[in-house]
């Protein structure tokens, strides 16, 4: 018989797109979905522990264990039809154990006392489809099941690469709005643009990383362009380090990782969710999430999630509107899924802030003299983003499955804003009013097959994919007269109407497309999982101004290896290491320089890794060391005053870095989630002789920490207190390393409190972000100077929220 697939959560489950604001805290026990008939298993035998948590992933339930308790036993295996909990007891005959339910689709284990026998289970319940968090670590804030695109979902232990994924729970317990309200949490992971402004964009590891980088459900460029709304997500996984061989090339050519957004499916018990919200000075919301399953065997299922929030921010004269629309498909069976979502977002927002660019003979600005909005009332971001996907995949046997995907998006942004270049001590800068717009059109599609087999001893998952992503957009507008502004004491001037200069039209289309190829060995009864993949990559992009070709155009390939090799020491210690290469987009002047919009060549990106992953049951500590290589850029100096400078390549950055990670649940009732990341970053090669050569590389902290924690208290049921703090070290503005921003540190608290009115469960919900209200520059822009400048703080924000389940 052929080898059963390790994990059967493949493509499929990560592409249905909608919210969750709220949903019920773990210790708020819920009655369990009708049971439906049995499903079909394979589990191979051998070791207890990887056994178990084989099946609780084809299962899609949660199972925490003590790995002191599986280690060292085996299993008999299974084959055939059984319900859950059946097949838990077949799984663990003879081993002196016993399954314990702790909640909706959540088990542990437990010894058998003593003289008693170990009883078949006569009833099952199924998992919640599409939806169990991923097999929820202990704590429910980060789930065991990545996904890892070409390579389908896996267990973080048996994965060699630094990678976590953030449950729903963890989204709407932290009140999360946009991806960077999230991301707070991850000390690989720095947000680089104000909160209040038009964009969002990171860096993980000391790299940038655009929104147009967040994949969907494993596509690239479907997610809207300039700000991601939580409320889509079911999951959020953050993988850290060259993601070529996974999900191909990403379109703005990210290095230092990725993250891919999962979207949620309609479970087997019904979900009709209200959540009321509050964030200071005076945004009100309200989201909607339902879902239902119907038909034989609850096999159609369909999600709907809505939002609408809108008011002022704590910055002077700033608003954001926001709206968002989601619903999602879902058909399942013994062997065929499908899926469909299609979504919308609106976010208008008004005055929204720039990073502060300064001047090559301008102090870094004092940081606590900024309390006001320095951008004008009449500056505004407008964005719609209309996006879907279809997803389908078969089981032509129990080894054999294919699978393909479709994924596209329409967007229109329209801009007015203004650069904040700073000149000189007093905070003076010039406001040089610019209207912009960009049309974005995405397509892209996937296709792949999987196979499970074995050669004698040694087990093997291949997979082979194909992708193909299209993108066209065209940018114009405009500019209009200056005007003066100041940092400290900001300048009111009227709205501009007369145009000085008409922009050229830019239209530019990239055409990316490869086909990967990877096997997964396992030897010793899979205790040593090696990997080994390519992916052939070819990237073409073709530009116009105003309908004449550009001289920026190109069509190259590459083919990129990757390796990765992880020993399971013991079923509670796993050891990995991993080589991979990556053909990346080539970077894009910002319109800070005087070659706006020019399109360099790809380039190739290359990481070397080695770390450990201790799991105690629950709590869990994983440690990585890395270097990862690509080409540096900058903008030169400019020639004189009020011109602006020249962007382009400059040398190499080799980033080495450590960080330790820890998340769980180590004592009943108290949750810890964050970590330390360590980075040494130097510049190499630089230009005008190696000028800048040793320097550390701009917008790149030494040390980033980040620690949250939870604790229920104990004599009031359903109250939860939560606290956080973040700490980033200083870092440069250039690569001269002449001017430099302080280390900063911000502090947030909360509570929820959850309890039930007439069999209603509330939720209601309260933090404070940035308790001490700091005023400091938190970043420096991006890592790779192609959006550089500095990035304020918000202010102390207060976020309230009640959520209603029906």
């Amino acid at each position: 018989m052929s080898a059963a697939p390790p994990f059967r959560t493949s493509p499929l489950s990560h592409l249905a797109l909608l919210l969750a604001l709220s949903s019920l805290p773990p210790f708020i026990p819920s009655s369990w979905a009708d049971t439906p008939p049995p499903r079909s298993y394979e589990v191979p035998s051998g070791s207890l522990g990887p056994a178990l948590t084989r099946f609780a992933g084809q299962a899609g339930v949660s199972l925490s264990v003590d790995p002191a308790l599986v280690n060292g036993r085996t299993t008999a295996g299974l084959s055939g039809q059984y319900g859950v909990e059946e097949g838990f007891a077949h799984l663990l005959l003879g081993t002196g154990l016993r399954l314990v339910p702790v909640g909706e689709q959540a088990y542990t284990l437990a010894p058998v006392a003593e003289g008693a026998a170990l009883q078949l289970a006569p009833a099952s319940v199924i998992a919640a489809s599409g939806s169990a968090d991923g097999q929820a670590y202990a704590g429910g804030q980060v789930a065991r099941l990545g996904s890892q695109g070409l390579l389908g979902s896996r267990d973080f232990m048996d994965t060699p690469f630094s990678m976590t994924t953030y449950t729903s729970a963890a989204v709407k317990n932290q009140q999360a709005r946009t991806l960077a309200d999230l991301t707070a949490s991850d000390p690989a992971v720095r947000s680089t643009n104000p909160a209040g402004g038009r964009f969002e964009q990171f860096t993980i590891r000391g790299f940038s990383l655009f929104n147009s980088d967040v994949s969907y459900g494993g596509l690239y460029g479907i997610m809207p362009t300039y700000s991601i709304d939580m409320e889509m997500a079911d999951r959020v996984d953050i993988l850290r380090g060259p993601t070529q061989l996974i999900n191909g090339i990403s379109p703005r050519g990210s290095v230092g990782g990725g993250i891919n957004i999962v979207p949620k499916r309609a479970t087997d018990k019904p979900i009709t969710e209200f959540t009321t919200s509050y964030v200071s000075d005076s945004q009100v919301g309200g989201a909607l999430d339902v879902g239902r399953r119907f038909g034989e065997d609850n096999r159609f299922g369909i999600r709907f999630n809505g939002v609408k929030q809108s008011g002022d921010t704590e910055w002077d004269h700033q608003k954001v509107d926001r709206e968002m629309a989601i619903v999602g498909l879902d058909f399942r069976d013994e062997r065929l899924r499908l899926s469909m979502d299609v979504g919308h977002t609106e976010r208008d927002t008004d005055a929204p802030q720039e990073r502060v660019l300064v001047g090559d003979d301008a102090p870094v600005p004092r940081a606590d003299d900024v309390r006001h909005n320095y951008a004008q009332a009449w500056t505004k971001a407008r964005t719609r983003d209309t996006f879907g996907a279809i997803r389908g995949e078969y089981d032509i046997d129990d080894s054999l499955m294919v699978y393909g995907a479709v994924g596209a998006r329409k967007s229109n942004h329209d801009f007015l804003r203004h650069n904040v270049s700073i000149t000189n001590a007093a905070g003076d800068f010039t406001i040089q009013p610019r209207d912009f717009t960009r049309d974005e059109d995405v397509r892209t599609v996937n296709a792949g097959v999987r196979k499970w087999f074995r050669t004698g001893t040694v087990s093997h998952e291949v997979n082979l994919a194909a992708d193909y992503f299209s993108m066209d957009f065209e940018n114009g507008g405009g500019r209009y007269a200056n005007r003066p502004g100041n940092l400290y004491d900001p300048v009111t001037t009227p709205e501009p109407t007369v145009r000085t200069r008409t922009d050229a039209k830019i239209y530019t289309e990239n055409r990316f497309s490869g086909v990967a190829l990877s096997d997964t060995l396992g030897f010793f009864e899979d205790r040593m999982l090696l990997t080994l993949g390519a992916r052939w990559q070819r990237v073409k992009v073709d530009d116009w101004e105003n309908g004449i070709k550009g001289e920026t155009s190109y069509d190259e390939e590459k083919l990129s290896p990757s390796v990765g090799v992880l020993f399971k020491a013991t079923d509670q210690l796993s050891l990995y290491a991993n080589y991979m290469e990556g053909l990346s987009q080539g970077k894009i002047a910002p319109s800070t320089a005087s070659n706006e919009d020019d399109i360099f060549p790809p380039f190739i990106s290359r990481q070397l890794e080695a770390g450990a992953k201790y799991d105690m049951g629950k709590f869990a500590i994983t440690a990585a060391a890395f270097r990862i290589k690509q080409p540096a850029y900058e903008t030169g100096d400019a020639p004189g005053p009020g011109l602006e400078g020249t962007f382009g390549p400059s040398g190499k950055r080799v980033n080495d870095g450590i960080e330790l990670s820890l998340f769980g649940e180590p004592v009943g009732g108290v949750r810890l989630l964050g970590g330390v990341m360590y980075i040494d970053s130097n510049l190499e090669d630089t230009n005008n002789g190696g000028a800048n050569d040793g320097n550390r590389a701009p917008a790149t902290p030494k040390y980033n920490v980040n620690l949250g924690a939870e604790w229920d208290v104990p004599r009031v049921q359903g109250l939860t207190l939560t606290a956080r703090g973040i700490y980033s070290s200083s870092q440069y503005l250039d690569q001269d390393n002449t001017k430099e921003i302080d280390a900063w540190t911000r502090y947030d608290v909360g509570a929820r409190y959850a309890f039930k009115v007439d069999e209603k469960v509330i939720t209601l919900r309260g933090t404070v972000e940035n308790l001490l209200n700091e005023r400091d520059w938190i970043s420096a822009g991006a890592s790779d100077d192609s959006e550089p400048g500095l990035t304020l703080a918000t202010p102390r924000t207060y976020i309230l929220s009640a959520t209603i389940g029906f």
